[in-house]
């Protein structure tokens, strides 16, 4: 039987965004696999993370695609990027945490791609006066980070509603970032 690496993966991802600590044992109980086969597969957790980084780069990069960033008012694009990200909302929670994704030179240039496409919407809505200016895109592009990594751990502890994720980060988000009239 041939291994399903996607739902490995997926199965992996589900387990280490609500148990970051998971054994490797504990992945492979999870997707249904012994030990030694998901070793054959990933030699160990780091490469376990790099896959799972894979996918959440893949993942994100489908949300900017399906939340359309070049249309309409940039605060509707924020809104459907959130709405688009959710779905994977919790592996990104996940790998915000794993550091050895985030340091020194061989990091993904994947993240860079994506961080270069959501700077631009906030730049876009700067430029059109939706957005205040004194917060730089970069600034705005963390702190959307931070929100659907927190948002996806509420959700998964039961402290917020599911149903209420798009509408929290947004809210918060937009209700910050957005240029306020002048008196």
């Amino acid at each position: 039987m041939a291994l399903d690496r996607d739902h490995v993966l997926r199965s992996a991802a589900a387990l280490l965004t609500r148990k970051s600590t998971a054994t490797m044992d504990e992945v492979a109980k999870a997707a249904g696999i012994s030990r030694a086969t998901l070793h054959r597969h990933f030699a160990g957790r780091d490469a376990l993370v790099r896959a799972l980084e894979a996918l959440g780069i893949a993942e994100c990069e489908a949300a900017l695609d399906a939340a359309r960033l070049a249309e309409g008012q940039a605060a509707d694009a924020v809104h459907r990027l959130v709405r688009e990200i959710e779905p994977a909302a919790g592996l990104l929670a996940f790998l915000y945490t794993e550091n050895q994704l985030f340091e020194g030179d061989g990091q993904n240039q994947g993240w860079t791609r994506i961080d270069d496409r959501i700077a631009a919407l906030f730049r876009r809505g700067q430029q059109t006066g939706e957005f205040r200016i004194d917060l730089t895109p970069a600034w705005l592009t963390e702190a959307l980070y931070g929100l659907l990594a927190s948002a996806a751990w509420a959700v998964s502890e039961g402290r917020v509603a599911p149903k209420d994720f798009t509408h929290m980060i947004v809210e918060l988000l937009l209700g910050g970032a957005r240029r306020r009239e002048e008196p």
